[in-house]
């Protein structure tokens, strides 16, 4: 094993945001793909991977017979008893093979498993966490413009806002700083789809509630939104408190509040 692996694994790891268990695993797959393709893919092959020092030991699984009559997937039971002395003809045993060099079509193989675990991992993070972030504001910035979507960049993942979720007034360009509500999370064969909107009226609740301090404490509260995106919005509240006039402190002094 290469003694700088357990280096690029740390890094994978803290970069990529994927648990090491995760990288083992991609690891003997990748090595288990290998070591099949250079043995021939008759064979019966197996990897075990020490989680601790990360040697990996190849096996293969073959059928003891007092005649071998595929020399790919059976051993005599004259070797079989060498390696362990309860065998008997019919079983099946796990021999240890040594395959010091893959070539270098085993070796490219090892290394597309690896990328595609890593991929496949990365996708499944950013679903389960903004899975869970259903209807939060995101703030982002705008990486490009494509076919009327814009694509939004979120941290490491990115996000679309369809033609359908802009407001018809707004103009975005590459670069601009953008909040919008997250409105849904799917998963594809492509990894997750983190769409966003500039339309739904929770987003004018969110912008509220980020101004407003009297929101977040639940002085006064939100009862209703009505919304035409880009056109007028309407905003029922009602307070708490008998001293905290609603209106007024989702206005602002002298609009403030609102216009921000």
């Amino acid at each position: 094993m290469d003694p700088n692996l357990r280096l690029i694994l740390q890094q994978i790891e803290a970069d990529k945001s994927i648990d090491r268990h995760t990288l083992i695993e991609a690891i003997r797959s990748a090595i288990e793909s290998a070591a099949r393709k250079d043995a021939g893919n008759a064979a019966n092959i197996t990897v075990e991977v020490d989680p601790d020092t990360l040697a990996f030991k190849v096996f293969e699984i073959r059928t003891v017979v007092e005649e071998i009559s595929d020399p790919s997937t059976e051993i005599t039971l004259q070797a079989a008893l060498e390696l362990n002395p309860a065998v008997v003809a019919g079983n099946r045993l796990k021999v240890q093979a040594h395959p010091q060099d893959f070539g270098r079509i085993a070796a490219q193989t090892a290394k597309q498993v690896i990328i595609q675990k890593i991929k496949d991992a990365e996708r499944d993070n950013i679903f389960e966490e903004f899975k869970q972030r259903e209807g939060e504001l995101i703030t982002g910035t705008v990486k490009r413009v494509s076919h009327g979507n814009i694509i939004v960049s979120i941290g490491k993942a990115e996000a679309l806002i369809p033609y359908r979720e802009q407001s018809p007034r707004e103009t975005f360009r590459t670069g601009d700083r953008i909040r919008a509500i997250l409105v849904e999370v799917e998963k594809s064969q492509k990894g997750a789809q983190v769409i966003l909107s500039r339309t739904s009226p929770e987003l004018v609740r969110a912008l509220f509630e980020l101004e407003v301090p009297e929101l977040y404490d639940e002085t006064i509260e939100i009862r209703a939104i009505a919304r035409e995106a880009g056109s007028r919005t309407k905003v029922a509240v009602k307070s708490n408190d008998v001293n905290v006039d609603p209106v007024g402190a989702c206005v602002g002094m002298k609009g403030a509040r609102v216009r921000s």
